[in-house]
């Protein structure tokens, strides 16, 4: 698992990149986040630290937590987080107790994996949940958002595992795959996320480097490389309505 830091979604907005084109971002307030923990293979079996993030008054915390975080310092933490560290001597970088982590782990233009809880939606209907097409508007039919027959035959006899049905929509563990950072500001430990997060304003999220395509600097496609598409997508849009 690749190192990186606890974070709270701020919400959306959109800036220029530098050929004038508007990118929407999700704006991420970073870090800073304090190392509470470090484990190592003699101990606990495996290397890999723990983090906290966002302060917060300590008649919120248990006593046993409390207790945990004092050998850290005196920071009280909302969130605690653990990244996993490789094993292989060749990689390994010591952290300690008490050191901070910001958003100086990450570079504009890098890609990264973002990790949250999606919005819930609560009990959602097969339209909504599985984009079924729905039963027909008019001639007198009754069933227009209704399941309709689940059932098999004989052989198997039985609704098979898996079949797309009415149920809890939302509410679970999402992440997106390299998405690039925009912008970072050091000094608000703010980090700019092209595109969308998962999850509602004012959560917790995970921000690590990409798994995939780890210490990739994705610059910003050239101008007119972006217009050259643009004008084969409209030439492609144009041939097949003109085929209608």
């Amino acid at each position: 698992m690749a190192i990186g830091l606890l974070a709270k979604k701020l919400g959306m907005t959109q800036l220029f990149n530098e050929h004038g084109r508007v990118i929407a971002v999700t704006v991420l307030q970073a870090g800073p986040c304090t190392v509470t923990q470090v484990k190592e293979p003699t101990k606990d079996g495996y290397r890999a630290i723990q983090v906290g993030f966002e302060p917060v008054k300590e008649r919120r915390l248990t006593k046993a937590l409390q207790g945990h975080l004092k050998k850290s310092g005196d920071g009280r933490f909302r969130y605690l987080g653990e990244f996993r560290l490789p094993s292989d001597g060749a990689q390994q970088i010591a952290y300690a107790l008490g050191q901070q982590l910001t958003v100086d782990l990450f570079k504009e233009g890098e890609l990264v994996d973002v990790t949250g809880v999606s919005i819930g939606k609560g009990f959602q209907g097969g339209v909504r949940r599985w984009n079924w097409k729905g039963g027909p508007a008019t001639h007198g039919s009754t069933s227009h958002r209704a399941p309709g027959s689940i059932g098999s035959t004989t052989t198997p006899g039985r609704v098979i595992k898996g079949h797309h049905l009415p149920g809890h929509m939302g509410n679970r563990r999402v992440t997106v795959q390299n998405v690039r950072i925009m912008k970072v500001d050091a000094q608000g430990h703010l980090l700019l996320i092209q595109g969308a997060v998962p999850g509602p304003e004012q959560r917790l999220v995970i921000v690590r480097r990409s798994t995939k395509k780890p210490d990739v600097i994705a610059a910003a496609k050239k101008l007119q490389e972006n217009m050259i598409v643009e004008e084969e997508e409209s030439k492609t849009a144009k041939a097949k309505a003109k085929k209608k």
